[in-house]
């Protein structure tokens, strides 16, 4: 299998109030919903990565039965440990990682990432002030697994700690992800109930615009 790809859903989402932030609905539908649908025909696989067998129950009942889950490792937080379940399920060559509050990803972007992974530990984004997005980024799988290991082994839970582990990463600046995607949309996270009523009000006013 060449691709994978892990979708990242565990964690409280104490900012959502501890509610389960991928069930909540964006122009009505789930924001898991919204980034299935953005990589679908990506890759051969789409894994789920959540920290408890009744969070990945409820996704079951509302996306593909193709779609796989995996359940956290360990009950350390962060999303080095998450990336770690994802890497060790994920039967692809390389796998791209995505957290679950990204709806507006642009497909053609991480289709991008994936074809400039042959042969890298690693495609990721990276901003103008050199600030890169290790969440919206494309692993070589067997490389990437490896180094979670040695990071966590080192008790470091940070993706950029297990990326320095890594030899031969390919930076993609977002000048060019720009191209595809303007508004660099695909990295924009909604963390909060704040983050997600501004985006149904930019939705809103976009729609009304159109229809004027």
């Amino acid at each position: 299998m060449d691709r994978s790809i892990v979708i990242l859903a565990g964690g409280s989402a104490i900012r959502f109030n501890n509610s389960d932030k991928g069930l909540f609905e964006l122009n009505g539908k789930r924001l898991l919903n919204h980034v299935i649908d953005a990589v679908k025909g990506l890759a051969e696989e789409i894994i789920i990565v959540t920290s408890t067998q009744e969070r990945a129950d409820t996704y079951a009942k509302i996306t593909s039965k193709k779609i796989s889950f995996a359940l956290d490792a360990t009950e350390a937080k962060g999303p080095l440990v998450g990336a770690l379940t994802g890497f060790e399920a994920a039967q692809g060559d390389y796998t791209l990682l995505l957290p679950i509050d990204s709806p507006f990803v642009s497909k053609e972007v991480l289709a991008l990432l994936f074809d400039l992974s042959p042969g890298k530990a690693a495609v990721i984004p990276r901003h103008t002030n050199m600030e890169i997005e290790p969440l919206h980024a494309v692993y070589n799988t067997e490389q990437a697994l490896r180094a979670t290991k040695e990071t966590l082994a080192q008790n470091q839970f940070d993706m950029h700690s297990m990326i320095e582990q890594l030899r031969g990463v390919r930076y993609v600046s977002t000048l060019v992800i720009e191209q595809l995607d303007p508004e660099l949309k695909t990295f924009v996270n909604l963390n909060t109930p704040l983050d997600l009523k501004k985006a149904l009000n930019t939705a809103k006013s976009k729609k009304g615009k159109k229809e004027n």
